[in-house]
């Protein structure tokens, strides 16, 4: 299958310490993609440098086959990478509906002026703005709850909210850093379904996550990341049994 997104032997250091050395990998369309590694391991290093955060120190990442190691991140967003964070990044004194519609801005076209003077196309923009980010909210299982302010939702609807906002900029591969990070195994499974929905819908995952138990059961490839290296990559039953990973995780007492 084609690569949609593909690592080659990139590295990032600062100053005299190597973050990420010579790792490659490559995301196929239609998949979803587990990256999973100690704490300190490089796995979000590496989701900024694909992002537009960092720039690389070595090697090339591409897109569709187009550079984007020294890309911009609002570039990178236009060409169809999204992505959410580690800690939730919401605007909380904004209402759910209106951080979703944040997201659309990178896919309007009247500009600063147009929203200054509110002609016929921005209005038509914001009503179809506001209509597909009802849409949106309803995808992720937060229908009628747009009017509420972000930063009263609980934890669990944040992070939902997050991926919206994310899909809002309609990507093609979408990228997401422990995002059931403090949930309960109630909101796991629930999100874990909704990753799902999101592969059936067209959308492409990149997942960092410690919850290997959802990594192994849910991803279709699986890479390892240990000191910035990459030391194992395959199906998770591949990764599973391979030693590397064994000593990795359990330090050889498996």
């Amino acid at each position: 299958m084609e690569a949609l997104l593909s690592v080659d032997r990139v590295g990032k250091r600062f100053g005299g310490l190597a973050a990420l050395d010579n790792v490659s990998l490559a995301v196929r369309a239609g998949e979803v993609y587990g990256l999973i590694g100690p704490n300190g391991a490089g796995k979000t290093t590496l989701f900024n440098c694909m992002t537009g955060l960092y720039t690389v120190s070595a090697g090339a990442i591409r897109l569709a086959g187009k550079a984007i190691h020294d890309a911009k991140p609002h570039r990178i967003v236009k060409l169809g990478f999204a992505r959410t964070f580690q800690n939730i990044r919401l605007f909380a004194n904004m209402t759910a509906l209106e951080n979703v519609m944040v997201g659309r801005h990178i896919c309007t076209r009247t500009g600063v002026l147009g929203a200054v003077l509110r002609g016929p196309a921005s209005r038509a923009e914001e009503r179809a703005s506001r209509t597909r980010a009802q849409e949106l909210l309803a995808f992720v299982g937060l229908a009628g709850r747009g009017g509420g302010l972000a930063g009263h939702l609980p934890y669990g609807a944040q992070r939902r909210l997050e991926i919206a906002r994310a899909l809002a900029t309609e990507p093609r591969l979408l990228a997401l850093d422990e995002p059931v990070a403090g949930m309960n195994p109630s909101e796991r499974r629930d999100m874990a379904e909704l990753f799902l929905k999101l592969r059936d819908a067209g959308v492409t995952l990149l997942l960092i996550e410690h919850d290997v138990k959802l990594v192994m059961g849910l991803c279709d490839r699986v890479a390892v990341l240990d000191y910035g290296r990459k030391i194992a990559e395959g199906t998770p039953g591949e990764v599973r049994r391979d030693p590397a990973v064994i000593e990795a995780y359990l330090g050889g007492e498996a």
